[in-house]
């Protein structure tokens, strides 16, 4: 392998990927926008791959007219990462996620497929937001797949999806990749629509591609400033803060946590491997954990008492309840993750101690989220302070 394209280079998981490719000896051309969502109005870029020579970083933008061929220059692999990633924000920033994120991606594979280049392997980041609220059994009727949350039952705090058939009780189950996609927001939506641009695209020109859908991914050098994803983040500063902690619904939605190292060490697999060419798969824990949990963990190891409200607001397009099944990726790459959410949060909250206490802009965007229509509230909540 010759030189790695990594979109989102300077991003959370493209910054750990960087890293692992220069320790491995490849050379890594890093494309990012440095966006200010992220990185703030004056970034900090601190990686310990700056100033090596088999680092190259250069600032672009996907969602704008580009001409591909400096940056695809002498590339055999890229690692599609650059996205844009906030659930919520975009049910009304619609046109600016599907330039970037549908719109980028087909501006990359139009150049693969009109000027000469090298690449032979592209891998794109997607996401469990794919399965909306992915895989669930019903007692009656088997695994099923319940649709969107509507609006009334949100208001109406009927939190957990029925089954679509017989309208019983269904449990959460690990949503294994050949379950049907269900996007509940624009975001989910864009991400289907990348699986099929890549797919489809990487059959037509030869070039072996490998699909992987995240959940939620977590870990040291998270955005400590995005306040419309990334709870581990909002939470830990919120924390450090001594703010009380909104949490939404009635804490027990679940989440599947992954360390960003894993996500890292399967990404590296996947560039230097043929065992998962032409798949989609999953790269998660296989376990799910509530927020309500997530946030008394947080405090715990924080050393601080989680002052939280569970409030009963909602926002249109979360999902309740994913969790992956993780056996499709540990029999093709023999991957297993290594980090379980106890020693993560170890390493993410050292790191995160090492941080500036970042400005609480949660406030902010959920009175953005509320003007919208986007952020909601349990007719009948009665919200209860831990």
């Amino acid at each position: 392998m010759n030189k790695v394209l990594i979109t989102g280079g300077l991003g959370f998981i493209g910054s750990h990927v960087a890293q692992a490719c220069v320790e491995r000896g490849f050379s890594v051309r890093l494309l990012d926008n440095l966006s200010p969502q992220i990185h703030g109005p004056v970034p900090r870029l601190n990686y310990s791959f700056l100033g090596d020579p088999r680092a190259e970083i250069v600032r672009g933008d996907i969602g704008s007219p580009c001409d591909w061929q400096p940056w695809l220059e002498d590339v055999d692999c890229v690692v599609h990462l650059a996205a844009e990633t906030g659930t919520a924000q975009s049910m009304y920033e619609i046109y600016r996620y599907t330039n970037v994120n549908l719109s980028g991606t087909a501006s990359l594979l139009n150049y693969l497929a009109n000027r000469p280049h090298k690449v032979t392997r592209f891998i794109l980041g997607s996401s469990r937001a794919v399965y909306g609220e992915g895989a669930y059994l019903c007692d009656s009727c088997g695994v099923v797949y319940p649709g969107t949350r509507t609006e009334e039952n949100l208001r109406a705090g009927r939190w957990d999806p029925r089954c679509p058939k017989c309208g019983g009780a269904a449990e959460p189950v690990a949503t294994p990749e050949n379950s049907k996609t269900s996007p509940a927001s624009i975001y989910a939506a864009t991400k289907v629509g990348q699986e099929d641009l890549v797919g489809i695209a990487g059959n037509a020109l030869g070039i072996a591609t490998v699909i992987f859908r995240f959940q939620n991914v977590y870990g040291e050098g998270q955005s400590l400033k995005n306040p419309y994803t990334g709870i581990l983040s909002i939470f830990s500063n919120q924390l450090r803060q001594g703010t009380y902690i909104n949490i939404f619904e009635d804490g027990r939605e679940s989440r599947d946590f992954v360390h960003v190292s894993d996500v890292t060490r399967a990404i590296v697999l996947a560039m230097t491997s043929t065992r998962a060419d032409g798949l989609t798969l999953n790269v998660g824990s296989g376990t799910p954990t509530s927020v309500a949990d997530l946030v008394l963990l947080l405090g715990e190891k924080l050393g601080v008492k989680a002052q939280s409200t569970i409030s009963g607001q909602y926002r249109v397009g979360d999902i309740r309840h994913c969790f992956a099944d993780i056996r499709a990726i540990q029999e093709t790459l023999q991957f297993i993750p290594e980090v379980s959410l106890e020693q993560g949060l170890d390493r993410f909250l050292r790191w995160v101690k090492t941080q500036p206490i970042e400005a609480d802009r949660l406030d902010a965007a959920h009175r953005e989220l509320a003007s919208r229509g986007i952020l909601g509230e349990h007719a009948a909540k009665t919200a209860s302070v831990r």
